[in-house]
């Protein structure tokens, strides 16, 4: 057996790889398509998907696509529009595919780690995408290690491996392995796969932890698997609906088949997503991101209201919070910052002088807007305050009276072991200072966070149908080896 991540990918590396320390855990986008029959530029539909969901991953992207029985694909480190010429897109042939975008959420980015990744067995192949952070990914790799030897850094190619494995054991059953494969596997998952039978799966971890929603092109009866909604309205496909915790949904010349692989009273959609991540125009629980994040700052307007002559939001994560609170509280809205949009996410970004870096090139003051005027400051969260010190220092500068900054999140003082960015305490300012020293610490003249009951009643989910685990502490995965998860995440961000 042959399990590679590069087996038919050629390569480029001329994009920056700005860090060298290794990784083990992923937030991304995934994507799948398929088509009953040929003719309808499938490659070029996951390419313009792949745009969509540019903003859940900014390191590489990829392209697999099924054809005569075979896979075939490209992947490379950088922006999708960058990784894909048209000779490339053009020469992806095939009805049936998967594409990925990743960023890496400690400091790698290598190509070695990009996707989708490919394995190829004695009887097929097959390449998944994968969207997520395996908790368990240390004990997989080790219970394994003697079995295969690892040639990546990401938890991708432990799902790799064992699918590899159970397939063949069930006689090539991709139902009965994805099955197996997920009995094993714990934490947060959202995945594509395509194998050399032309068949197109997605499934999902049975707390729901990402989001992973399938639709339709109607006009030419195609199936689109997404991590969000946006994908499918840039191809002009109708979503249907978020595919079950749990779940495993195939499609195939004979339509599509779900089967509920994993049940879970217990759900834990990632309460980040509404908050930031997800794109504001997507539709995740039936809900609309853009209706959560208004009503976020609504709810803080009811509880935080100063006099001030304007809202500013910082771009453009707290735009709509900010909105919300401007209509609530009938202070006008001004957009006093200006984004470059061509600087990556300052809270993506691994490395803090980098970050620091960014927050610089990344926005400036309208200064004849703000200059001599007591402003509200909006942003979506403080993770390390490096964004939030940097922000109001600039406006300060450039003439601003008060600043008063609200947080559309509560504090986050605790750990993400589930594919977010912020995976060690110590990193979390609200982890070891009060809101008071937060305060002091930015240079606002108030400061205010979202309470997590305003959190939940803005999302309109239950308590027990999310996760808030880096707002409280509690996991809701019982075996989570939290200690272990901690000293390993320290490790490989070198803190001491």
């Amino acid at each position: 057996m042959n399990c590679s991540n590069c087996r038919f990918f050629p390569f480029r590396k001329n994009f920056v790889n700005y860090f060298n320390q290794k990784s083990i855990h992923e937030e991304c986008g995934v994507l799948g398509i398929y088509c009953p029959e040929n003719g309808h530029s499938i490659s070029r539909k996951i390419y313009y998907g792949l745009i969509a969901l540019q903003h859940r991953g900014q390191e590489s992207a990829g392209i697999s696509m099924h054809s005569n029985q075979h896979i075939s694909g490209y992947k490379a480190l950088g922006l999708v529009y960058n990784v894909f010429s048209d000779r490339i897109i053009n020469g992806l042939l095939g009805r049936v595919g998967i594409g990925h975008v990743r960023y890496s959420t400690t400091s790698v980015s290598s190509i070695e780690n990009a996707q989708p990744f490919n394995c190829q067995l004695p009887k097929g192949e097959f390449s998944i995408a994968f969207n997520g952070t395996l908790t368990n990914f240390i004990d997989l790799q080790k219970r394994y290690s003697d079995q295969y030897s690892f040639k990546t850094s990401t938890d991708t190619e432990v799902i790799v491996y064992i699918l590899s494995k159970y397939i063949q054991e069930t006689g090539y059953d991709y139902f009965e392995a994805i099955k197996l494969v997920m009995n094993e596997l714990q934490g947060a998952y959202s995945i594509t796969l395509v194998n050399n039978k032309g068949e197109l799966f997605g499934f999902r971890d049975p707390l729901g932890f990402k989001p992973l929603c399938i639709g339709t092109i109607e006009d030419i009866d195609t199936k689109v698997i997404a991590s969000e909604s946006v994908a499918l309205d840039i191809i002009n496909a109708k979503l249907e609906r978020d595919i079950k915790p749990g779940e495993i949904v195939m499609i195939n010349d004979n339509g599509l088949e779900s089967k509920i692989a994993l049940k879970n009273s217990r759900k834990a959609t990632c309460m980040f997503e509404y908050v930031y991540f997800a794109r504001p125009d997507s539709i995740f629980n039936g809900k609309t991101i853009y209706d959560v994040r208004e009503k976020l700052g609504i709810e803080l307007a009811k509880t935080s209201l100063v006099d001030a002559d304007y809202v500013v939001p910082i771009p453009d994560s707290g735009r709509t919070a900010a909105a919300g609170f401007s209509k609530e509280s009938g202070i006008p809205l001004c957009e006093g910052l200006m984004k470059n949009r061509y600087v990556h996410r300052t809270f993506i970004m691994p490395g803090q002088q980098q970050r620091e870096i960014s927050v610089r090139m990344k926005l400036n003051a309208v200064k004849s807007k703000i200059k001599g005027k007591d402003i509200i400051l909006f942003d979506d969260s403080i993770v390390r305050s490096t964004t939030a010190r940097n922000i109001i220092s600039l406006l300060k500068k450039s003439g601003a009276g008060k600043i008063h900054f609200r947080v559309s999140c509560p504090p986050i003082v605790d750990s993400c072991y589930m594919g977010i960015d912020f995976p060690s305490s110590q990193q979390l300012i609200a982890a070891t200072h009060t809101i008071e020293e937060i305060r002091k610490k930015i240079g606002a003249d108030s400061l205010v966070y979202q309470s997590l009951d305003g959190l939940i009643r803005s999302i309109g989910l239950k308590e027990n149908q999310l996760c808030l685990a880096c707002l409280t502490g509690k996991y809701p995965l019982d075996l989570i080896d939290k200690e272990t998860l901690e000293k390993e995440l320290n490790i490989e961000r070198n803190i001491n």
